[in-house]
């Protein structure tokens, strides 16, 4: 549901009739109900519109200027009944006194896809204030250019971060213990060592009490720190949280996981974090690999020790081809880069991470003169637009 307040004057029966009109083409183009609805639930709504319905209007805005002007205004005009040119003397007003806002005009499908977009920006950015990102233990040693600012994202995203030292979770490994789950259970039915999956869900347990303690909606770890320190790795206790909904990074890579939390609350989509692996220019095929993807991506898997180090249990998964979206973000949220592709079938690699996925891509020109440190996030669908509407929201 898309709720719109209406200011105007007072209207013909036929301007009236007009303006219920337009609603209802654009209710019909957008797929969703639009609800009109009175100031303070248009205030209290993450996302909502001013639909200035006629000319003449100017002075009933004038009314309710105090309590907009602190809300940015997307100002909705049918073009009719000197509409548009209402809402461009009522914008230049909120410019002017200290507010923001834009008008929405044009095309009836071109506009219902702007509000669609909008609405999800708005929706994802209200998803993320007051949440809660980890860090266990310090960012691996190799994450040289993988800094960020938690002012920053407190700042735009109203999110926070919260450290936790390395000796925390191996107290909580050493309880072994865990609560089953769809995704245990189906970990425990693999053709692999019951020994080191049960060892990797020990992991699991703790990552889970760890992220219920701290109230996190996601959590990224030194992993590699775990090789010595317990024989074992994280792979599939980050696995099973992915799958799960919680935002699971490896290699104490912040900025990969807070690219993870704003591409979930974006798309819904389940995510993968992983390494570019090799580009091949004439083909166009771009290879990307890690051992913690969700199973809820996968068309299948199996477990597979972890590639580095040859120990513990990973998960080795294919993908089904289709459309995918990869993203990443600085640590500060001043650059972004979002890139469609399509993800195509090819043979396993030994060379590689577990969990290897082949995308078709336009070009490299991004991950070979500006990329954003070398892990990114991959997702299924298109969603670059609105990724680039999320981003030109924090600016607004």
């Amino acid at each position: 549901m898309i709720g719109y307040y209406q200011i105007r004057s007072p209207l013909s029966q036929i301007t009236e009739a007009r303006a219920g009109g337009f609603i209802a083409s654009l209710q019909q183009a957008a797929g969703e109900e639009m609800l009109r609805v009175e100031l303070q639930q248009y205030l209290a709504d993450a996302f909502s519109l001013l639909y200035v319905a006629s000319g003449g209007s100017e002075a009933y805005f004038l009314e309710v200027f105090e309590q907009l002007k602190n809300r940015h205004c997307y100002i909705l005009t049918s073009g009719e009944s000197n509409s548009l040119a209402a809402s461009m003397e009522i914008l230049s007003y909120l410019r002017k006194h200290g507010g923001s806002g834009e008008i929405l005009h044009g095309d009836i499908d071109q506009l219902a896809m702007r509000i669609r977009l909008l609405k999800k920006a708005h929706l994802a950015l209200d998803a993320l204030r007051g949440k809660t990102l980890g860090c266990i233990g310090a960012p691996s040693d190799w994450l040289i250019a993988s800094d960020y600012s938690a002012d920053a994202v407190m700042n735009k995203l109203g999110m926070g971060f919260v450290s936790i030292p390395m000796e925390e979770l191996l107290s909580e490994i050493r309880k072994q213990s865990y609560e089953d789950n769809e995704y245990t259970l189906l970990f425990k039915k693999q053709r692999f060592s019951s020994a080191e999956i049960e060892k990797a869900l020990y992991i699991y347990g703790a990552f889970q009490r760890l992220v219920d303690r701290y109230d996190l909606c996601g959590v990224t770890v030194r992993c590699f720190d775990l090789l010595d320190s317990v024989r074992s790795t994280g792979c599939l206790g980050l696995s099973i949280l992915n799958s799960l909904g919680v935002y699971g990074g490896c290699e104490g890579d912040m900025p990969t996981l807070l690219s993870m939390a704003i591409l979930g609350s974006i798309t819904g989509e389940p995510l993968f974090m992983c390494n570019p692996s090799r580009f091949d220019t004439k083909t166009g095929e771009a290879v990307f690999a890690h051992c913690t993807v969700p199973v809820t991506m996968l068309s299948s898997f199996c477990l597979n020790t972890h590639f580095e180090s040859g120990i513990g249990a990973a998960v080795q998964g294919e993908f089904a081809e289709g459309e995918c979206t990869l993203f990443k973000c600085e640590g500060d949220l001043s650059r972004f880069h979002a890139q469609e592709g399509r993800i195509v079938k090819a043979p396993f690699s030994d060379m590689l991470c577990r969990t290897q996925v082949h995308v078709k891509l336009d070009d490299f020109s991004y991950f070979l003169n500006r990329p954003i440190n070398n892990h990114h996030v991959i997702c299924r669908g298109k969603h670059a637009a609105e990724i680039e509407a999320f981003f030109k929201l924090l600016e607004s």
